[in-house]
Formats: structure tokens, sequence, C-alpha cells
């Protein structure tokens, strides 16, 4: 049997902890950012009314500059384990962390007597469902540029590899790249965060496979299984 590399296309710093964890774990690892994050222009003028913050990514926090600071005594409700832990490192009250998307944060907000929220986003982001009794308000304070998948690493994806994908939106622009490059889809396999990442990733590929939850270590856990599959005439 001969394991498969693993390849890592989230943005930095995500992408390099993610290579750590996966080197921890003994997979034979590289890292392609498929995207770079910059910061939005914002002001946080007529927010006096909101009662909690709304984070659908670290990132919010990393590039949201000078308005963030105004916004500290606000508690957090975050959509997962890294971006909650990035508020906390960043002063913030974690109230809440939600698991499957920031939609799975809205009802406990609500129940916990918030009335109206900021959501701080990237300018890419998913429409949220409305919570009777809880008005959202929206900032744009980043934005992800995709970049092109480098030729050098056509080498590993001819070699079957395993990508893990961490939203839609890296799946579609990751696809895209592998269709420009003249790269069969059939090599590759597909380590997704959760379903709607498979989902926007697209048929034709070697074997797609969600995390059971929507985790880097359960991810990467099933990442390994997948590296271990052995290669076609190995």
């Amino acid at each position: 049997m001969s394991a498969r590399p693993f390849v890592v296309v989230r943005p930095e710093p995500g992408n390099r902890a993610t290579l750590a964890a996966a080197e921890a774990l003994g997979l034979e690892a590289a890292g392609f950012p498929l995207f770079s994050v910059e910061p939005v222009a914002w002001n946080a003028d007529g927010l006096d009314a909101c009662d909690a913050l709304l984070l659908g990514s670290a990132n919010a926090l990393r590039h949201g500059g000078e308005g963030l600071r105004g916004l500290s005594t606000l508690p957090v409700y975050a959509v997962g384990e890294e971006t909650a832990a990035a508020a906390r490192a960043a002063g913030f009250e974690v109230a809440h962390t939600g698991r499957g998307g920031l939609q799975s944060c809205l009802a406990p907000a609500q129940r916990d007597g918030r009335r109206h929220a900021l959501r701080l986003a990237g300018e890419a982001h998913v429409a949220l469902a409305p919570v009777p009794g809880l008005n959202v308000t929206t900032r744009v304070v980043y934005r992800v540029r995709p970049l092109p998948l480098p030729a050098d690493a056509a080498r590993l994806f001819s070699a079957g590899a395993v990508v893990a994908l961490h939203s839609g939106e890296a799946a579609v622009h990751f696809a895209r790249e592998v269709d420009r490059l003249g790269l069969r889809r059939q090599e590759i396999a597909l380590a997704c965060l959760a379903p709607r990442v498979a989902d926007a990733a697209g048929p034709g590929w070697r074997q797609v496979a969600v995390a059971p939850e929507p985790r880097d270590v359960s991810l990467l856990a099933m990442a390994r299984e997948l590296c271990q599959t052995p290669r076609q005439g190995s």
C-alpha cells in the first residue's frame, strides 16, 4: 500500500495550521493557498442597538481593523471552535459556539434574549434565514480573492492526491482550477468539511468524503484514511 499525498488549499494563516496538524498525524502534506484575504473599509456607525456579534470566520477578527474596538463588550456567537478561539484571543466573550454553519447560532442568540445581532462577514457570504425576534445587521469587513493553482502542483494530483476543502467557495474554485489545468478529476479525492462543500465541488471525483463533524481534527482524521487508500496499480 502506497500513501497518497495530502494537499491543503485554504488561505493563510489557516493553511499553515492545517499543514502542521496534518504532518503531526504523519501525512505527507503540501500547501497551495487558493485565496488571499484582505480587509474592506467599513465603519461601526449606527450599531449602538446591537447586543450580539455573529462571526462566521476568524477572518472577520483578523481584518476587522479599528472598528472592532467599539464592539468588545458584545457577546460573540461563533460559527465554530476555530473562530471562537480567535474571538477569545482578541478579548471577546464567547456566548455560543455553533456547528454546521452560522445559521446554527441564531436560535441560541434569540433564546439568550438578543434582539439585534451584528454580523461581520466577508464580501461573499451565505444568506441567513430570519429567526423571529432577532434582527441581523451585516457589515462586510474583508474579501477573499482567488489565486491560481500552481502548475507544479499537477504532479501531486496525478499521483492521486487527497485535497482538503474547507468551504463551498474553495470547492468551486478548486474544481475550476483542476479543469483549467487539464487535470483528471477521477484521480483526485476530496476531504470536505461539510456536505454543502461536497455539493459545491460537483461530480467526477475519485472519491468525496465529508467529515463527521465540521472541525479540522475530524477532517484530518478522515483525510488520513483516504490517503492510505492504495493507488491504482500499486
